[in-house]
């Protein structure tokens, strides 16, 4: 596993170089799938409005002012920030440096890069402005359309995304969250992808409705472009060994150097007994999740079971003559869903772009989406460690209460806005208009 993108490159390419430390694995993918997602974003934003349902909005602006106090006083915090910890983390001498999560959220940086840019940044804003500045302002009119505003959309998802995935975690996770409320908040792992979904798509949609976008119409852009992100972040998952995994694989057993050996089944309680600490504190008894499924001869054997060394979590057991931070591994090897969902997602991704043309009513396409990601996300809940509630006997997991509900939406809404249609009342008129 690579926690970070220097264990990737050094392994892969034979390079230390030291500085890639700081390049968290799942963060790096994280972020590829919101770029990847905005780039879908503008094209399908594009395709909308060439086709006429999709509105500019003139919007007044003021220009020839030279910078004011509050963009002086922005630019300076912003610079600041970046030099105080980005370049700090980088620079300095503190023993939390070795942690980036630990650096940033803590009082440690580098006062003199972080006074360095704040000044940088403030000055760079006043030659802007001055440079542009008339001996008297003009207001002007300009033309903002839907696709010039992912940029805006993409920032807004990315940060209730992350606080509702956060949140949701919590709640799924509700003992480790009140034994460490802080850690539980702060901490990059730990994230449930349906609470993000939900908070974004609340914020998406407050952000569309000020800015007079078609809510139906955005929803519809998005739609490959959230099944894309899914797939592409879960490679982070699988890289990182973030923890999101399946159940154990009770067909093998890891050796402690991560090699895989075929286990008979009546010696999987051994094993788990041998490793009872490490079992009890994960699930609180000895009767632990598994399947037995061996790999066919024609598949290697990691695609069923797999024991995530070098896990960032640091799941499991120490691995004998490793040293640093990142050393551990399962002893007893779990199925790789990050790995699967990867797949199926990106095949997923492809089957909403090849048809997305022939959705003709406005958030039809989405209702697609949400159809295709429950069934996923339900299924792979079959082989996946997650807390189960008891309800009316019944023991589902959070995600497959939602996708559940995500399946049942996506029909609902299919069916409710297409009988709109069909009677006349929705049209697919230009957004905005």
């Amino acid at each position: 596993m690579y926690p970070n993108l220097y264990y990737a490159f050094k392994d892969l390419f034979g390079v230390d170089w030291k500085f890639l430390h700081f390049v968290n694995s799942f963060g790096f993918f994280v972020a590829l799938s919101f770029l990847a997602a905005a780039y879908t974003l503008t094209l399908e934003l594009k395709r909308l409005e060439a086709k006429g349902v999709l509105q500019f909005k003139e919007e007044t602006i003021t220009v020839g002012k030279p910078a004011g106090f509050n963009e002086l006083i922005t630019n300076f915090l912003l610079g600041f920030l970046l030099g105080f910890k980005i370049i700090g983390l980088f620079i300095s001498d503190s023993p939390l440096a070795a942690n980036p999560q630990d650096f940033i959220f803590s009082t440690a940086g580098s006062w003199p890069a972080g006074l360095f840019f704040a000044f940088l940044f403030a000055g760079l804003k006043w030659w802007e402005k001055n440079k542009q500045k008339l001996p008297k302002p003009e207001e002007r009119k300009i033309r903002i359309w839907p696709h010039d505003r992912v940029g805006d959309l993409v920032i807004f998802a990315a940060i209730f995304g992350f606080l509702g995935a956060k949140i949701f975690n919590s709640l799924e996770n509700w003992n480790e969250f009140v034994r460490n409320p802080v850690e539980s908040l702060l901490s990059f792992s730990g994230l449930t992808f349906y609470g993000g979904l939900i908070c974004a798509a609340i914020a998406i949609w407050y952000y569309a409705k000020k800015r007079n976008i078609g809510f139906w119409y955005l929803n519809d852009a998005a739609a490959p472009g959230l099944m894309l992100a899914y797939g592409l972040g879960r490679i982070g998952c699988q890289v990182a060994g973030d923890g999101d995994w399946g159940i154990i694989n009770s067909a093998y057993y890891t050796t402690p150097d991560a090699k895989l050996i075929p286990m008979k089944p009546d010696y999987f309680n051994s094993v788990v007994a041998k490793n009872s600490d490490l079992y009890l504190s994960q699930f609180g008894t000895l009767q632990v999740p598994h399947r037995f499924l061996r790999a066919p001869s024609f598949l290697p054997d990691w695609l069923f079971a797999y024991s995530y060394p070098h896990n960032v979590v640091n799941e499991g057991l120490k691995m004998p003559q490793c040293t640093g931070q990142y050393c551990n591994y399962l002893p007893l090897p779990v199925f790789p869903t990050p790995f699967y969902e990867t797949l199926i997602c990106l095949v997923l991704f492809f089957i909403i772009w090849s048809v997305r043309k022939k959705f003709t009513v406005p958030g039809t396409l989405f209702a697609f989406y949400l159809i295709l990601n429950g069934f996923e996300r339900f299924f792979i809940e079959k082989i996946r460690v997650n807390t189960k509630y008891n309800i009316f006997g019944f023991r589902p997991t959070q995600a497959e209460i939602i996708s559940f509900l995500l399946v049942v939406s996506g029909v609902t809404l299919y069916l409710v806005l297409k009988k709109r249609y069909n009677s006349g009342k929705q049209t697919p008129t230009p957004a905005g208009s």
